[in-house]
C-alpha cells in the first residue's frame, strides 16, 4: 500500500514526516511488555502493581448517589461551558475550609476537565515562540510539552535528594529568567512525594515577582498530607499577584475518571484561562460538577479516610524496603514512595539505571514500579495498588510484597 500523503503533512511538533515511524520504546510500554512476559512465565501468579498513579477505590457512595440523582435531571443535559456558579462557590468554600484561602468564586476560579486539560491550555495563554517554561524533573511533563508545541522551550530544574527535592531557583540564569513566562511546581510532588514548606513558597513568590513569571502550582496531591495542615501557595501574602493553583477531585476524593478540577488565583490569569478554555471545550457535565459539590462540602469526612489508608500502606512499604537496605521514608504527602535504585542484586544482576531495576523487579519478583532516571537513578512505588476486599485484602498484598522481596539482597 502506498504511503499516505498525510505522512508529509504531520506537524513537526509531533514528528513531522517521521510520525509513527519512531522505533524507540518508551518506559511505560517497556513496563507493559515486561508485565505480559512475567505473567506468561508465571501463570496464576498476580502482578503486584505499585506503578499505577491513580486511586484504587471508587468515589464515596454518597457522591456516586448524587451523580445518579443529578444525571437524571433534565436541566443538567446542556453545555456547562466554563462551569456552573454552584461548583465555583463550593470550590471557594473548600479552599477556605482546608487551606484558609479566600477566593472570589466569580473572578478567581474556573473549572477544568481535569488538571491535565488545564495544563494543556495554560501555555496557550502565555507562551509565544522563544518563551521559556521552567519545569521540575522528574515530573509531569504536560505543561512543558505544550510549551514546545507552541514554539517555546523548556528549562528543566532537577529535583535532588540533597535539596529536599525542591528546585534550585538560584541556578536559573539571567537570560532564562528574562525569557521565562511560566514556572511549574507540583507539591506534594509526583514522583518524589516531597512537600513544599511555607518558606519555600515565600521564596517562589519573591522570585516570581522579581522576574515577572507566573507560577503554576499543581496542587493535585495537596489534600493527601501526612504532616501538619495541607498548604496552598496562597497562604503566602501576595501570591495571588504571581500565581495560579490547580486543584483536583482526583486524588483526594477518588474521582480520577470523573475529570474535574479547577484553576484558581490571579484574576487576570484565570480570565485568560477561561477565554482559551471557552474555545477548547464546552465544560464538564453539570451532574458531575454537582456531585463534586457534595464531595467538596464533605471533605472533612472523605479525604482524611483516604489519606489514612495511603499513610498506612506507605508505612508498611517503607518498613519492607528499609529492611532490604533502601533509604526509604514515608513522604510528607501524596501516595508515592520514591527510592534510589540499588546498583546490583545478589544474583549478579547489575543495575545501570532505575529502569534496569524496575525491569528486574517485574521479571523476577512480579512487582511493578515506575523508573525515573531524570535526576539520579530512582524508582517510584505507589500505595494505590488494588486490594479489593478492604483492610484484610490490603494486608495480604503488603505481606506478599514483603515475602517476594524477602530473599533479595542488594548493593547500594
Amino acid at each position: 500500500m502506498a504511503e499516505s500523503f498525510l505522512q508529509n503533512n504531520f506537524a513537526e511538533r509531533i514528528g513531522g514526516n517521521m510520525f509513527g515511524k519512531d522505533t524507540k520504546i518508551y518506559k511505560f510500554e517497556k513496563i507493559k511488555r515486561a508485565k505480559r512476559e512475567a505473567m506468561a512465565k508465571n501463570p496464576g501468579v498476580e502482578i503486584i502493581d505499585m506503578g499505577v498513579g491513580e486511586p484504587d477505590d471508587m468515589a464515596f457512595p454518597s457522591v456516586v448517589s448524587k451523580l445518579c440523582e443529578e444525571a437524571a435531571k433534565w436541566e443538567n443535559r446542556t453545555y456547562a461551558d466554563n462551569g456552573i456558579a454552584e461548583f465555583r462557590e463550593a470550590a471557594a468554600r473548600y479552599m477556605k475550609a482546608l487551606y484558609g484561602v479566600e477566593l472570589d468564586p466569580d473572578r478567581e476560579i474556573c473549572h477544568a476537565i481535569g488538571s491535565k486539560s488545564a495544563l494543556t491550555l495554560l501555555p496557550a495563554c502565555f507562551i509565544n515562540p522563544g518563551d521559556i517554561t521552567l519545569i521540575t524533573i522528574p515530573g509531569y511533563p504536560v505543561l512543558g510539552t505544550w510549551t514546545e508545541y507552541l514554539g517555546g522551550s523548556v528549562v528543566k530544574l532537577p529535583l535532588l535528594e540533597e535539596n529536599g527535592f525542591l528546585p534550585d531557583l538560584d541556578s536559573i540564569t539571567p537570560e532564562q529568567r528574562r525569557r521565562a513566562k511560566l514556572l511549574y511546581l507540583n507539591y506534594p510532588n509526583n514522583p518524589t512525594g516531597a512537600s513544599a514548606s511555607y518558606e519555600f513558597f515565600e521564596k517562589v513568590v519573591k522570585f516570581a515577582r522579581e522576574n515577572e513569571i507566573l507560577v503554576v502550582s499543581d496542587a493535585a496531591y495537596a489534600p493527601l498530607n501526612f504532616a501538619g495542615k495541607p498548604l496552598s501557595i496562597f497562604a503566602v501574602p501576595g501570591a495571588k499577584e504571581v500565581a495560579v493553583e490547580l486543584h483536583s477531585m482526583s486524588k483526594g476524593f477518588n474521582m480520577t475518571g470523573w475529570r474535574l478540577s479547577w484553576v484558581c488565583g490571579n484574576e487576570l490569569a484565570v480570565k485568560a484561562f477561561a477565554n482559551v478554555k471557552d474555545n477548547a471545550d464546552s465544560g464538564q457535565f453539570m451532574a458531575i460538577q454537582k456531585a463534586a459539590i457534595a464531595a467538596l462540602d464533605d471533605q472533612a469526612n472523605i479525604t482524611p479516610m483516604i489519606s489514612e489508608k495511603y499513610q498506612r500502606r506507605l508505612t508498611s512499604m517503607v518498613n519492607t524496603l528499609k529492611g532490604l537496605g533502601f533509604n526509604a521514608k514515608v513522604p510528607a504527602g501524596s501516595f508515592y514512595l520514591y527510592v534510589k535504585a540499588p546498583k546490583a542484586a545478589s544474583d549478579g544482576t547489575v543495575f545501570a539505571s532505575g529502569e534496569d531495576f524496575s525491569q528486574w523487579l517485574i521479571r523476577n519478583k512480579l512487582i511493578s514500579s515506575v523508573p525515573w532516571d531524570d535526576a539520579g537513578n530512582y524508582v517510584r512505588f505507589s500505595a494505590t495498588f488494588v486490594a479489593r476486599g478492604g483492610r484484610e485484602a490490603e494486608e495480604k498484598v503488603l505481606a506478599e510484597f514483603a515475602r517476594r522481596l524477602s530473599d533479595a539482597k542488594f548493593t547500594f
